[in-house]
Order: C-alpha cells, then sequence, then structure tokens
C-alpha cells in the first residue's frame, strides 16, 4: 500500500476502442499500490461497465467524440475511482437492480452494468448533473471491512 496520497489521471475520447487502454490505465495502478489479481479484476470490470455506460448512453452520436476522464486517488486505506462525463444524466435512483433469478431465468442481455459495479465495489456514489458533470465515484478498500483483514497480494508480488 502507499505511504502518501497518490493521484493518476486519463482523458481519453469516448471509443468504445479505448476501452482496452482504459483497463489496462486502471488494472496498472490497482496492481502498483497492492492489489492481488482477483480485486484488481473487480476494479477493471467496475471502471469497463461505468466506461461503457458513458460510451453508450451519455453523448449524442451526432456530436463527435467526446472526453472520458478517470481519476484514481489511493491513501492509506483505499481505492477511490472517478468516472467523470459531461453528456446527458440519468436519475440512478430510477434505475432498479435486477432480481437475478428472473433475469437468467427471462434470458436477458445487458443492463446489469450498476448492479456489476454494486457488487464488485465497495461503494458507488453517483454525482449527476446532465450536461455539466456526471461522476460515478467506486471505491475500494484495502482493508475488507466485514472481516477487518488486510486484503493482501499475492505471494510473489512486487
Amino acid at each position: 500500500m502507499p505511504k502518501t496520497d497518490c493521484e493518476y489521471q486519463l482523458r481519453i475520447p469516448s471509443q468504445t476502442d479505448n476501452l482496452e487502454l482504459i483497463r489496462e490505465f486502471v488494472s496498472k495502478v490497482a496492481d502498483k499500490v497492492g492489489f492481488g489479481e482477483d480485486d484488481i479484476g473487480k476494479i477493471e470490470l467496475a471502471c469497463d461497465e461505468a466506461c461503457t455506460n458513458v460510451i453508450k448512453h451519455a453523448y449524442d452520436r451526432k456530436n463527435g467524440k467526446q472526453s472520458l476522464d478517470i481519476l484514481i486517488k489511493v491513501d492509506y486505506d483505499k481505492f477511490v475511482l472517478v468516472v467523470t462525463d459531461h453528456g446527458k444524466g440519468f436519475d440512478p435512483k430510477k434505475i432498479k437492480l435486477p432480481h437475478m433469478d428472473e433475469y437468467l431465468a427471462e434470458l436477458k442481455v445487458g443492463g446489469l452494468g450498476i448492479y456489476l459495479m454494486k457488487t464488485l465495489m465497495d461503494e458507488v456514489d453517483y454525482d449527476i448533473q446532465p450536461g455539466v458533470k456526471n461522476q460515478v465515484r467506486m471505491v475500494k478498500y484495502f482493508i475488507d471491512k466485514k472481516s477487518k483483514q488486510s486484503i493482501k497480494a499475492t505471494e510473489g508480488h512486487k
């Protein structure tokens, strides 16, 4: 874990073909600050879902390519990932989380992004100001709050 606060930023065009670069950026930072492979995968997938939602829903396709900002803040106890766009917002309270038994029984496709983010990360919050700034803030703690166990990286980790 880092001993001091660190910040990492990425501004990238809001395009599907940039998702791989975003995933690589997020996973490299998560690895650098000491997360193990399992948690890195969770952080990477949560970020991918948030960014995919921005790419699909935030911007009007006719207005060309807009930017997507990724900010990672790390301190002694947590990894904070903030995805920001300046497009259309949404009301997170109106998004119903699926009942997984029904979802699977109906063989639905898509619509699990917010559910996955909330499942994979310790905290997920929204600050929605349509056309001005929309943010999803996701937190992963270095200490598992339920068991009070330190989340250790796998053996042989840097």
